[in-house]
């Protein structure tokens, strides 16, 4: 019996690690961005967004295709070569010469990850029984994907200022090598117990088309105009595939997202509310960091250091969390930890030109931290009870779209509003004399904006769950660890 549940504990560290590295590589390279802006050449600050963008778009683009791909051609096999091929991208991105080479190498990273992720999570779900056994091990996954983020910018930080910018990517390598020798020693082979093992292409090619046109409307249409022909153009477009897409999956006999996932309870409203909560965490990291050390001059490893209490306080939280969702379910905590998100970013939505750390920065960041705690780990819960087993690899990579999806589009949205609002300034203060000042306070208030309707975001995410997701009277999640269980 202990030989079993140690098996099983390291299995769970295994695509854990594996997990962390591809949350992690979200937002390590957000501190660096100053750094590569120099170094590589980009043309302009806001094109900065798109070495995040291009690695999250792509992960979320594939998400489905590599969940489903787990299912169906064996879940290990699938995790063991994605996690080789991301250490290659990790590798390639750290030699890049240049901002397209970085863009190129950091899509196809993400696309690696896209495989990696609803695979480790599909393992997960297929080696713990559901109930107390797996609310407890979806309980570390949940912490582990709230945490690497911020754990990514304070490592981001050291390794930047200490080691140049290039080890944030270097840094993949040897955990990954480590992740596929205990994986393909330690990590037992699964699939799904289904028929065939036909992938529905058409359904993947529509899908991964649709969401990567609609992330880059978001991101162009600032620059387009928003209700310019091209951004509607580029709207209509991304709407009729995504169209098509849920029609195929109607018709398909092997879709690659059987609608009938969304008759499991609260798979939907998880999902949904998945969606803008990381939309809102990812504004956070992003206009922060470039808050404290644009305005306020923080050192990259500083500046790294000044979000060690978001892990901290995640990681409290997650072990708070595991008793509380046992009592109360998991609908509860993503209402209220969305408003704690929400509360968090309107203090921080306060920063100014002549602010500090103590006060503008660090009480937003311990509460929305706390909210992530709440939500990351119920949501996570919420999205995957009642899957049936040969549908896991599907409701893991449903999940991970909705994180990355919300992720990229949200940055994609709030960096437009950030530098409209931050041009439209400078161009009403045009003969100021101290012309440095009003850059600065047209980059503050370009973030400001952008954390207000981050703001929205985690209320929406608070509605969502209010409204869609539903428990059944007497089905609370047992995460208490029993000795022995």
């Amino acid at each position: 019996m202990v030989r079993r549940i140690i098996h099983k504990n390291l299995v769970l560290l295994i695509v854990a690690v594996a997990q962390f590295m591809v949350v992690l590589d979200s937002s390590i390279v957000n501190v660096a961005l100053p750094s590569m802006y120099n170094s590589l050449k980009f043309n302009s600050e806001s094109s900065l967004q798109w070495v995040v963008t291009a690695y999250t778009l792509a992960f979320g683009g594939f998400l489905l295709l590599g969940g489903r791909a787990a299912d169906l051609y064996g879940r290990k096999k699938v995790f063991v070569a994605a996690a080789t091929g991301f250490a290659v991208m990790s590798f390639l991105c750290g030699i890049a010469q240049n901002s397209l080479m970085i863009e190129v190498f950091r899509a196809i990273q993400g696309m690696t990850a896209a495989f990696m992720s609803p695979a480790a999570l599909s393992i997960v779900l297929t080696t713990f029984a559901e109930g107390k056994e797996r609310a407890k091990a979806l309980s570390v996954w949940g912490a582990v994907a709230a945490g690497g983020a911020a754990v990514g910018v304070l490592l981001g930080g050291v390794l930047t200022e200490y080691l140049g910018w290039r080890w944030n990517f270097f840094v993949n390598v040897p955990v990954a090598i480590g992740v596929i020798i205990a994986a393909r020693l330690y990590v037992p082979e699964s699939k799904a117990d289904l028929d065939h093992n036909k992938l529905d292409l058409p359904g993947s090619v529509l899908v991964t088309t649709g969401l990567m046109i609609l992330v880059f409307t978001f991101t162009k249409a600032p620059s387009y105009g928003w209700t310019s022909i091209q951004t509607l153009r580029l709207f209509g477009l991304a709407g009729l595939l995504l169209a098509a897409f849920i029609y195929n999956e109607s018709k398909s006999k092997h879709a690659l997202m059987p609608l009938s996932i969304f008759k499991v309870r609260s798979v939907l409203g998880a999902n949904l509310a998945q969606l803008p909560i990381t939309a809102a965490l990812f504004s956070m990291f992003f206009f922060v960091t470039l808050y404290v050390q644009n305005i306020l001059g923080f050192s990259p490893v500083r500046s790294g250091l000044s979000f060690l209490p978001v892990p901290i306080t995640i990681g409290v939280m997650s072990v708070v969390m595991q008793k509380v969702i046992g009592k109360i379910g998991y609908k509860k905590p993503i209402v209220v930890g969305s408003l704690f998100i929400a509360f968090g970013l309107f203090l921080l939505a306060h920063i100014s030109v002549g602010g500090s750390y103590l006060t503008n920065v660090l009480p937003g960041l311990i509460i929305l931290a706390a909210g992530l705690g709440m939500t990351f780990i119920s949501i996570t819960i919420a999205a995957t009870t009642g899957v049936p087993a040969h549908e896991s690899g599907l409701a893991s990579g449903l999940l991970n779209t909705s994180q990355q999806i919300g992720g990229s589009l949200g940055l994609a949205i709030l960096s437009g509003i950030s530098a409209s609002t931050a041009a439209s300034y400078i161009a009403s203060h045009a003969n100021t004399a101290k012309q440095g000042l009003t850059i600065a306070t047209a980059q503050v208030q370009g973030f400001q904006s952008a954390l207000y309707v981050g703001m929205g975001f985690a209320l929406v995410a608070s509605l969502v769950g209010l409204l869609l997701i539903k428990e059944k009277r007497g089905e609370q999640i047992d995460t208490t660890v029993v000795a022995g269980a």
